[in-house]
């Protein structure tokens, strides 16, 4: 572990749950979700700051949850009938012939609601994943180490980035200034009057960041287009991974469509972004380290997709017509249990730690 506190890398954390988040993508057994989620939430609740942008894992699994809610409920009332164990029944409506294919009510399976509820929680686990990073890593951090060629991308990136963290720090300012009027704070009544100001609050925030970085030629120097060699490398570079993992994804296309033409791209993307990030001369204050911690992080997060991609497919997305308890495969739970190292490898925050463990530190 780093002796001093230092703020990671923006990139190493991106890349570390970006890997948890392809693992997530790559299972629909509900064990190794959990496994994912437990790892987030442990190394988030190691390793974040007190940031308003800390909050955010909290709040992605709150969306998770909702999300995973209203699938089931469409499953319940408009999803197609499946054969299997009937749990209940419920009313069906005839719907009118413009709106033939459409199934309200009607008998609703155990089939039917699992496999809906492990989509959902793939679905839900890849959310938090999201939300891990951006309680990890700062977005303005994150906008500085971006290359020059990236920058108008990067301010808009970082401006939605943004909007999440404002929206939970005006939405715990709404609710206290309810409260003292003697309000209420909880339930769908108080909806109303918190949502609004929220969002307002958030968007006049992030508008108001761009202006500022706008107005301040933030890092960047005018009179520097990106050559037109750039722009066709990166669309190119775009197009090759589109053609590589579409062929991945499909069985039936030519192995050349597979991981070669997403080498390809990769190559030409990353030769048009240095490229591109030459002509863009962009100053740094104080540029965030890349170190051996960065690097394990990135590891970390690379064990558990590679692991899920390369082994065993059959317990990974458990049968749900007919019904089997999931298995436990325990080599992809193994190399989901590696994603935890950040949480004892990467520094502490400076703001997570006491004062009287930052003057011993600094001592």
């Amino acid at each position: 572990m780093s002796a001093l506190p230092r703020h990671l890398h923006p990139g190493a954390w991106w890349a570390w749950s970006i890997g948890l988040g392809v693992a997530a993508t790559s299972t629909t057994n509900p064990v190794l979700l959990g496994l994912v989620l437990g790892v987030a939430g442990y190394v988030v609740g190691a390793r974040r700051s007190d940031a308003p942008w800390a909050r955010a894992y909290v709040a992605f699994l709150e969306l998770g949850v909702f999300v995973l809610a209203i699938r089931m409920v469409l499953q319940i009332v408009f999803g197609q009938p499946l054969p299997g164990r009937v749990l209940f029944r419920l009313p069906e409506v005839t719907p009118p012939d413009w709106l033939a294919g459409i199934r309200l009510g009607g008998p609703v399976t155990a089939e039917a609601v699992v496999g809906q509820l492990y989509d959902g929680l793939r679905l839900g686990t890849l959310l938090a994943c999201v939300g891990a990073a951006n309680a990890l890593a700062s977005p303005y951090r994150l906008l500085r180490s971006l290359p020059g060629a990236l920058y108008e991308a990067g301010v808009v990136v970082t401006v939605a980035l943004a909007f999440a963290p404002q929206a939970l720090v005006s939405a715990a300012a709404v609710r206290e200034a309810r409260k003292l009027r003697g309000r209420p704070v909880r339930g769908p009544m108080s909806l109303r009057g918190v949502v609004v100001p929220v969002l307002e609050g958030a968007l006049t925030r992030s508008v108001e960041l761009a202006a500022s970085m706008d107005a301040r030629g933030y890092g960047r120097r005018a009179g520097t287009p990106t050559s037109r060699l750039a722009l066709t490398g990166m669309f190119g570079g775009l197009l090759a991974l589109c053609v590589g993992t579409y062929g991945l994804l499909d069985a039936s296309t030519p192995d050349v469509l597979g991981f070669p033409a997403m080498a390809v791209g990769a190559a030409l993307l990353g030769a048009a972004l240095v490229s591109g990030s030459r002509r863009a001369g962009r100053t740094r204050y104080r540029p965030d380290v890349w170190r051996w911690p960065e690097w394990v992080v990135v590891a970390a997060g690379l064990v558990p997709p590679v692991a899920l991609l390369f082994g065993d497919q059959g317990p990974l997305h458990p049968s749900t017509n007919p019904l089997v308890a999931p298995e436990v495969p325990l080599v992809a739970a193994l190399a989901l249990l590696a994603g935890i190292v950040p949480a004892f490898v990467a520094p502490r925050p400076p703001s997570a730690l006491p004062r009287a463990a930052l003057r011993t530190a600094a001592a």
